[in-house]
């Protein structure tokens, strides 16, 4: 069960060498988390990162996991579960591909989507029937903002994690009032090395210049038709200045450490989509408004 400060006594990572998942499990454990499980493909990056949470005072076990081995999963995942309670799964596997080669190789396209969506379809829905059938618990699933709007630099990686993120999104859904608590996380472009904190002056005003544009109810009488017209006013000025900062500009990338610290606080507050920075969803919010002939023109 999770602690009086909400954090969890017992751990599972899917995908137990994930950077991101590591270093929630390293915050995790100096909230008192005791009992850490990583499953992964056993080698010796999952056997270091075992030892490393172990020198931090957890008691961890590695166990053997392929997410593109679904017809696994209920049988390793069940034992997992049958050894006790576990207050949080972490689901942390995904394989970015490479898209200019996908795009000539189908069966490598396929793999990254089953990797990135078909087995982490399957894993969920089995770690969601254990938490169900204990009755508490939380499922925390690495989602991207890649998913957010697909774009045409990486549309297989993108379109497997919109899928993902959709399917989190109904499980959470279907798992409401059943004490299970369901997180999707969405970090923007993830990098080894901190970067530069994230300004005011830096986050682009998408929905400041919705509001500005709005109008006021004393004067909405097409109301609804107005608000449509003002977002996509918005969209368009939004959509000028990320022509001029991508994606990739510091202010809206993130690190492992700032990742897990979101998934903490999302834990804790009992968060149901965790954006990391926070400033990408104003930003995908326009762009999910920028007309494709438009959209297709950005530098992302």
């Amino acid at each position: 069960m999770k602690d009086a400060f909400g954090a969890p006594q017992s751990l599972l990572v899917l995908g137990g060498t994930s950077e991101i998942a590591l270093a929630t499990a390293r915050r995790l454990i100096a909230l008192r988390t005791r009992t850490v499980r990583l499953a992964g493909r056993p080698g010796p990056a999952l056997d270091a990162a075992a030892a490393e949470l172990r020198a931090r005072g957890a008691e961890v076990r590695t166990v053997g996991f392929d997410a593109l081995d679904a017809e696994s999963h209920e049988s390793t995942l069940g034992e997992i579960f049958a050894e006790g309670d576990i207050d949080m799964v972490l689901l942390a596997f995904g394989i970015a591909g490479d898209q200019g080669r996908d795009e000539e190789e189908p069966l490598a396209a396929v793999r990254v989507a089953q990797t990135n969506y078909t087995g982490a379809v399957s894993a969920g829905l089995v770690c969601a029937g254990a938490l169900q059938a204990q009755g508490h618990g939380s499922l925390v699933v690495l989602s991207s903002v890649a998913g957010e709007r697909v774009r045409r630099a990486d549309f297989i990686y993108g379109s497997s994690k919109a899928g993902l993120d959709a399917f989190t999104q109904g499980l959470g859904d279907a798992l409401h009032g059943t004490g299970v608590h369901v997180m999707v996380v969405r970090p923007g472009l993830v990098r080894p090395e901190p970067t530069p904190e994230t300004t005011p002056e830096a986050v682009p005003e998408a929905v400041p210049a919705a509001r500005a544009a709005s109008p006021s109810p004393a004067r909405a009488r097409g109301g609804a038709a107005l608000l449509a017209s003002a977002r996509i006013t918005a969209a368009r000025t939004a959509s000028v200045r990320f022509a001029s900062a991508p994606l990739e500009a510091p202010s809206l990338t993130t690190t492992p450490d700032a990742v897990a610290e979101a998934i903490v606080t999302g834990l804790r507050r009992r968060s149901e989509t965790v954006w990391v920075p926070g400033s990408l969803r104003a930003v995908m919010s326009a762009l999910r408004h920028v007309p494709r002939p438009l959209f297709r023109r950005l530098p992302l």
